[in-house]
């Protein structure tokens, strides 16, 4: 019994995220900091994400503060990712909130205030974006597909009712650089 205990309390330890006095402290997996970020109360790799919400939370191709960008699984991205957008600046570029995309001292998993984020879909829809990264200071050269944005409010179809969901109030800082985006999304 007592080795069962010691492995589930080592288990709960991987996947409890560590204790930080701010949101963006956090140190670990995209997952649990978009659940906290957001209030959306979904669990399991972020790919699944999308089809998860099917059913508990409204769903679209059109952001909102506090929405959760599910990026699909691709080869670059075997698990998905998932983020928060935290700032609408323009019909094409956001800023989103999220952990363990950049590097940051040497090692992933860092959270990460304000991150551009550029739809270059052709059909304006957020079907495939670019994202900032630290280490070339710019959007990176990759191009990610994306399933959509999961609002945290309920799917008005669905037939059990989940929360409104309450984003971090560190979701946004207080003086995000919008040209910095601007210039980022569009200089290239």
């Amino acid at each position: 019994m007592r080795v069962f205990l010691s492995c589930l309390a080592l288990g709960l330890a991987v996947i409890a995220p560590a204790r930080a006095d701010s949101l963006l402290d956090y140190v670990g997996e995209c997952v649990p900091f978009a659940r906290a970020a957001s209030g959306i109360q979904i669990y399991g790799d972020a790919w699944t994400w999308w089809d998860q919400a099917k059913g508990r939370y409204a769903r679209g191709s059109q952001p909102r503060v506090g929405a959760v960008l599910v990026f699909a699984r691709s080869p670059r991205l075997p698990l998905g990712h998932v983020a928060v957008v935290s700032r609408i600046v323009e019909p094409r570029v956001l800023m989103v909130t999220h952990a363990n995309w950049s590097r940051q001292n040497g090692e992933r998993g860092h959270a990460e205030q304000d991150v551009t984020l550029f739809d270059v879909s052709s059909d304006g829809d957020w079907s495939q974006v670019k994202v900032w990264y630290r280490d070339n200071d710019g959007l990176g050269g990759s191009v990610y597909p994306a399933n959509g944005f999961i609002y945290g409010t309920p799917d008005p179809e669905a037939s059990h009712k989940v929360r409104k969901a309450q984003p971090a109030p560190e979701l946004t800082g207080k003086q995000p650089d919008y040209v910095g985006s601007l210039i980022d999304a569009y200089a290239r």
